[in-house]
């Protein structure tokens, strides 16, 4: 709000200082001008409209408007002026008078433009004029710069407010603003420059050489109302329109965004200042870049050669021996040929004499900050509205990047930019070209350089976790990258809550891992026991000792304690340093088995209540049993490991052959997982647990809150699915059986029985699958607008 009230003053100021400079009208008052103009306009109609030589009344219309516009741009209180003016009247010549010559046709669109900011009414009714708004646009189309720059004006004066954008953008107005932006916009980036702000280089306004007015019009405007689109209003504006249009401004990001890091960033006075500001820019190409892919397709079987090894049942043999079970060290004489490596494409990118050169000043000078984004969120643009401040930013600590080493004697973890670790949730530390210094310094005083988001910064690394996610059925996976020093530890003792395969890139290191303390394996993002420092401790009977080699990869499971460090020992060409980058194959919720189950039974009673007219298995009373049902499969999820062990029926290797090795071993889970449902009895306890967490005033239902999102599928639209989860409150639940526990328990039994017994894995799998996809889509989006913010790194 604040911001657009800024804009509204600054168009006021430029259009008094317009105005100044026009003659009055004497001491003639509104109605008599508009009196005039309406006579004038009647002349104008009679000639005809394909008429281009200027009629004696042009300049009494001119007159007129300027006279209007004197009104208008009163600085006290416009408005009760211009309620002088029939606004009927006043609407309905301007469409005429903006297709009229250019001198009318320019105080025209600065009358729209200057009432569009005068009051949110004003703007409601232009931008619910189809005529004004169909003129205007026609203007834009005008081979006459100054109509042209008059229209854009008044188009960016309606854009003021949300219902402008939204009549704009249903007008056409944004395909229109991008080919005449197309058309002018030649010389435009390179006389682009910033005006600095306090508050942040993302702030910052873009400014250009005055002779580029209309094309910094132009652009303004456009970024406007892209930032105001929907998807499905994105996707309206022709193909080649956007691309053409998305790589120009991918040519200005990359022109601005080495300056992120410059301590000053200077813009000389006669420069024309932009109302657009550096992440207004960087969101733009965000919601472009929706649109385009970005990574290359790597072939799974070279993924999964180049990962788990030669023979075509390595994979297998993994899956069934060591996956969340075990860590396992996979040698480089075990897998693909150098030709096939997929690391290849990344590691041509360094130059290994000077690795920590090129990673420390060309990697992160070109690198931008990534938010990150919600384990739930199927909305990007419900992301974008939360972070849209954070587009664009330079790298943050501990978000982005982390600089630290390891006390072994105390397991603690001592980070180079102390002073932002208590306060990084509320004020970030932002990083700039002397923090770049500081950690090419402390690197050479024995830090680790810890890069997260490798995926979001690198095309190449991109493709490999998106293949290796599509191999284990997961949304996504991430990836980061460790470069160590000789003799030095950088990260604690300390357990993950994801699965990891660390892949050695460059250099050795040496692992000690130790068995976990707990055998339920640990939740994504749920708080960890003691997850880092001298409260995790190594357990000396089960520590296995591994040297890991360069192109060697190692499998560490979730849970599993785990530390590495370098040594003195000095290798070809890497002078004892390590380069490894972590995949991290993060199970969420909805893809762990008790996420299956949770859909299993979501589904089995809505088809249940379809192909059933009986009320015997669709009352009230069912419905709780339901309810109960899924507390009651959270309740063994905290006990049984196998609940928590990551479903694998979305893996592109997963066959509904029945003799396929991965379909029996993921049934035989299913069918495991069934039996302990059927088999507990613990209705009262799950009751009991229930009433407890009511009278804590907690969600009983909060870990499986995703379930909310078959709600709005729209490939079943037709079909009306109620949620007997989330439609009553818990206490309603409780409270709502006068009759007796004992008539609810036979009802959960009943129902409990008949799902164990009924549901089949393969009713299940396209309803899994189709969440999936959900997730999958909003994190490629976020994948593709990301790796396009940052400028071509490989």
């Amino acid at each position: 709000m604040e911001e657009t009230q800024q804009r509204k003053r600054k168009r006021r100021r430029r259009r008094d200082s317009e105005l100044s400079r026009s003659a009055p009208l004497g001491s003639a008052d509104a109605d008599t001008a508009l009196c005039l103009l309406l006579a004038s306009v009647s002349k104008i109609n009679a000639g005809g409209r394909g008429r281009s030589d200027p009629l004696p009344s042009s300049s009494l219309v001119k007159r007129c408007l300027r006279k209007v516009l004197s009104f208008l741009s009163k600085s006290d209180d416009p408005v009760p002026s211009f309620r002088k003016i029939p606004i009927a009247a006043l609407f309905s010549v301007l469409p005429v008078l903006l297709k009229s010559n250019p001198d009318i046709a320019c105080l025209s669109a600065k009358v729209v433009g200057m009432a569009s900011l005068c009051s949110f009414d004003m703007n409601q009714r232009i931008a619910s004029d189809a005529e004004i708004l169909e003129s205007l646009v026609s203007g834009l189309r005008s081979s006459n710069r100054r109509v042209k720059l008059s229209a854009c004006g008044a188009v960016s004066d309606l854009s003021t407010s949300l219902v402008g954008r939204q009549s704009l953008l249903e007008h056409s107005a944004l395909e229109t603003l991008m080919v005449c932006y197309l058309q002018v916009a030649k010389c435009f980036v390179d006389s682009v420059a910033l005006f600095p702000v306090d508050n942040g280089f993302n702030r910052s306004h873009i400014t250009a050489a005055k002779e580029h007015e209309l094309s910094v019009s132009l652009l303004d405007a456009v970024i406007v109302l892209v930032n105001s689109c929907n998807i499905k209003q994105l996707e309206r504006v022709p193909s080649e329109l956007s691309e053409s249009f998305f790589f120009l401004l991918k040519e200005l990001w990359t022109k601005l965004h080495p300056r992120m890091y410059n301590s000053t960033v200077c813009s000389q006075q006669k420069d024309l200042l932009s109302n657009m500001r550096v992440k207004d820019l960087a969101e733009s190409i965000f919601r472009l870049s929706i649109r385009f892919q970005c990574t290359t397709v790597l072939p799974i079987d070279q993924i999964r050669r180049s990962i788990f090894g030669l023979p075509q049942s390595s994979f297998e043999d993994f899956i069934e021996g060591y996956w969340e079970v075990s860590p396992f060290l996979i040698s480089r004489t075990s897998r693909a040929v150098d030709e096939e490596n997929i690391f290849n494409s990344f590691l041509n990118c360094i130059n290994p004499k000077d690795v920590v050169h090129h990673l420390l000043s060309s990697v992160l000078h070109c690198a931008v900050s990534c938010p990150p984004i919600a384990s739930d969120e199927l909305d990007i643009f419900n992301f974008l509205k939360n972070e849209r401040d954070s587009l664009g930013m330079p790298i943050k600590y501990q978000q982005d990047i982390r600089v630290l080493k390891a006390e072994r004697l105390s397991n603690t973890e001592k980070h180079l930019f102390l002073e932002s670790l208590s306060s990084c949730i509320q004020s970030p530390h932002v990083l700039s070209f002397d923090d770049i210094f500081r950690c090419d310094e402390a690197y050479k005083d024995g830090y680790t350089v810890a890069m997260r988001g490798m995926e979001f910064r690198f095309k190449s690394i991109a493709a490999i976790t998106e293949g290796l996610a599509s191999l284990f059925g997961q949304p996504s996976v991430g990836a980061n990258l460790y470069l160590t020093p000789r003799n030095s530890q950088g990260l604690a003792r300390h357990y993950d809550d994801h699965c990891v395969l660390v892949c050695q890139l460059m250099g050795t290191k040496q692992w000690t891992i130790s068995s976990p303390r707990n055998k339920l394996l640990p939740r994504l993002y749920e708080p960890l026991d003691g997850s880092q420092g001298s409260n995790v401790d190594a357990v000396p009977n089960a520590c296995m000792q591994i040297l890991l080699k360069e192109g060697d990869i190692l499998y560490i499971p979730r849970g599993y304690v785990h530390e590495a460090h370098t040594t003195n020992d000095v290798q070809k060409d890497s002078a004892g340093l390590s380069l490894h980058l972590t995949l991290a194959i993060e199970v969420e919720a909805p893809f762990e088995w008790e996420g299956f189950i949770h859909i299993a039974l979501h589904w089995w009673f809505q088809d249940l209540k379809q192909h059933v007219s009986s009320d015997s298995m669709t009352g009230t009373s069912y419905a709780a049993c339901i309810r109960l049902l899924h507390f009651m499969i959270m309740s063994l999820g905290d006990v049984d490991p196998m609940f928590r062990k990551a479903c694998l029926v979305n893996s592109i290797c997963f066959s509904r052959d029945t003799n396929h090795w991965l379909y029996q071993s993921q049934v035989a889970i299913f069918r495991y997982l069934l039996d302990k449902i059927n088999e507990s009895s613990k209705f009262m306890e799950t009751l009991q647990s229930l009433e407890r967490s009511i009278q804590k005033e907690e969600d009983p239902f909060r870990r499986i809150r995703w379930l909310e999102s078959f709600n709005h599928n729209e490939e079943e639209a037709n079909v009306r699915y109620e949620y007997h989860i989330f439609d009553v409150d818990a206490k309603q639940l409780y409270d709502s059986y006068p009759e007796g526990k004992e008539t609810l328990e036979a009802a959960f039994l009943l129902v409990k029985s008949k799902f164990c017994k009924q549901v089949l894995l393969e009713d299940v799998f396209p309803r899994y699958r189709l969440l999936l996809e959900k997730y999958r889509k909003v994190r490629k989006q976020y994948l593709n607008g990301m790796l396009l913010l940052h400028r071509d790194l490989d």
